[in-house]
Parts: structure tokens; sequence; C-alpha cells
């Protein structure tokens, strides 16, 4: 255990930062799995709106350091990527 007053501090808020980053990773996580999980529907509309989620979540996740911009523009692009390839082939159709 910490010794130092300021240590002491620093442990509690490393705690409070430690609780907020894991709600908004969670948060992230299962909007992108979501995400996921409608491209699989072959559903472009409900798809692309889970997307926009996702990517607003990825957004705020990166804006808030949890994790990297490129990892967010990474993989925000992959699943655009998806999305595009859903709207083609539904096109096609």
């Amino acid at each position: 255990m910490a010794n130092l007053k300021s240590a002491i501090k620093h442990v509690r808020q490393d705690e409070k930062r430690r609780v907020r980053n894991r709600m908004v990773r969670s948060r992230m996580r299962t909007y992108v799995t979501k995400a996921r999980a409608q491209l699989t529907t072959e559903d472009p509309v409900a798809a692309a709106e889970a997307i926009r989620l996702a990517a607003s979540e990825l957004d705020k996740a990166a804006r808030k350091g949890i994790i990297h911009p490129n990892a967010a523009a990474r993989r925000k692009s992959a699943l655009m990527k998806k999305l595009n390839a859903l709207q083609q082939s539904s096109a096609e159709q």
C-alpha cells in the first residue's frame, strides 16, 4: 500500500478511472458486437443504424483515451467495409 498522501490519492484516482474506462470499453464492445450481428441478418438498413451507433461509441472511447484513435478508425473502417459489401449484395438481388 502507498505511504505518501499523494500516492494514496493517486491510487483512489486510478481506481475511479479504471472503473470508468471499463464501463466505456464494455459499452463500446457491446455496440460493435451488435453491429456485427446485424451484418449477418442481411438487412442493410438495420445494419447501417447499428454501425452508426457503434461508430459513435468507438469515437467516444477514442476521444476519452480508452483506445487509440487509429484503432477506432480501423474498427470503423472494417465495419463499413462489411456494410458496403452487404449493400452491394442486396442491390444485386
